[in-house]
């Protein structure tokens, strides 16, 4: 895979970017490992345009963001500016602010979200949704994920799909990669593995996604941005970041 799809989602490395010295000094290593892109997520308290300054002083773009759920629907306009402020196009909503337990409640979600991607459209921007575990719940013949994209307008509301935990709910990371075509410029790519008998998240190629057809299919669907994430490491995370970069370089 070319190295300029290749970014790094910065939540990985949250521990080490609590104050702006930190995340200065971080990103300064995230580009010396090999990347050109990141996603910005999980940064302690730092003004847009300061951030802005440091990624171009590495000579790193922001990608995508994750923004709070809650500030997505209700502040919709907050976020845009940031996304102007960061040259960045996309910002990701990371997980049901409003912990929907039925399908109504996941049709509800559906339709704030389809309203705040119409303004953030409107706007030449993009609104993705990052999955976990909990969309694939089954309500009848659909699972919650099902939902917030069946109910959804493509052209308000893209894809950003984790295959790591579409894996844990037991679904099919490349069939996702299939359903989602032409809506999913995003993907998170974190290993899913076995250790001591343990579901673990490992560096990609260390456990059992079968990365070569994720990674064509995901292709196939439109993904411009193959953004490596890992929730917690069994090692330090910089060199988790290095591990998996210099995988999908090679493999992918």
């Amino acid at each position: 895979m070319k190295r300029k799809m290749i970014a790094a989602q910065l939540y990985t490395l949250r521990d080490f970017l609590k104050t702006p010295q930190e995340i200065a000094e971080s990103l300064k290593k995230v580009k010396k490992i090999g990347f050109n892109a990141v996603q910005v997520s999980g940064l302690g308290p730092i003004d847009a345009a300061e951030l802005k300054k440091i990624l171009d002083g590495e000579g790193l773009k922001c990608c995508a963001t994750h923004e709070s759920g809650k500030m997505i629907v209700e502040e919709t306009d907050k976020v845009i500016d940031k996304l102007n402020i960061l040259d960045c196009k996309c910002a990701t909503y990371p997980y049901p602010h409003t912990q929907p337990k039925s399908a109504d409640d996941y049709k509800a979600l559906a339709a704030q979200l389809n309203k705040a991607g119409e303004k953030m459209t409107d706007a030449d921007k993009i609104l993705c949704y990052h999955n976990h575990a909990i969309e694939f719940e089954r309500f009848e013949n659909k699972t919650g994920l099902d939902i917030i994209f069946d109910e959804t307008n493509p052209k308000y509301l893209q894809g950003e799909l984790d295959v790591y935990w579409v894996q844990y709910g037991g679904s099919n990371p490349v069939e996702w990669c299939k359903k989602l075509k032409n809506r999913l410029p995003l993907i998170h790519l974190k290993e899913f593995g076995i250790v001591n008998n343990e579901i673990k998240m490992l560096e990609i190629g260390n456990g059992n996604l079968n990365w070569k057809k994720i990674i064509a299919n995901a292709k196939r669907a439109g993904t411009e941005w193959f953004i490596i994430e890992q929730d917690t490491c069994r090692i330090d995370p910089f060199e988790s970041l290095k591990i998996s970069l210099e995988f999908l370089i090679e493999e992918g």
